[in-house]
């Protein structure tokens, strides 16, 4: 994955997620995360219980934004991303906690299960090095995979 969107990842902690509820309408949901760079997965913590936590274990296609933490008026930076909702069986799932309270040691205090999605693609605009600068990745997907 290209350093510079790693880096940014890395840098911010907060996504807003989108999934499909079960009428076929969009939703979204903000949590704070922790980016694996190695193996390209977003942790997040939230209540089994919650709407979205339901309509992505029936339909786990994703998608999402993240912003700056510091926003800044002059500059369009930001990361739009494409991913699948992971069981919490899948072996990419199985150190999600360990990872994410290495990042958030607050949210060991909060009630919830951590939640991997693994990013299949990403797109990230930066305008702060020249007007409209995008940079794209996409995840190798086995034929399987591919939505």
């Amino acid at each position: 994955m290209n350093k510079t969107i790693v880096d940014f990842l890395n840098n911010q902690t907060c996504a807003t997620i989108s999934c499909i509820s079960d009428n076929a309408q969009p939703y979204s949901f903000i949590c704070f995360y922790v980016f694996d760079a190695e193996d390209g997965l977003l942790y997040f913590k939230s209540s089994p219980a919650t709407d979205h936590i339901k309509f992505l274990e029936r339909n786990p296609i994703v998608s999402g934004t993240i912003l700056p933490d510091k926003l800044n008026k002059l500059v369009v930076k930001g990361v739009q991303f494409n991913g699948i909702f992971l069981n919490v069986t899948d072996p990419l799932s199985l150190n999600a906690d360990r990872k994410y309270y290495k990042g958030v040691p607050m949210a060991m205090a909060m009630k919830g299960n951590v939640f991997t999605i693994k990013i299949n693609s990403i797109k990230m605009m930066d305008s702060s090095r020249v007007f409209g600068s995008k940079i794209l990745w996409e995840r190798d997907l086995p034929f399987s995979e591919t939505v």
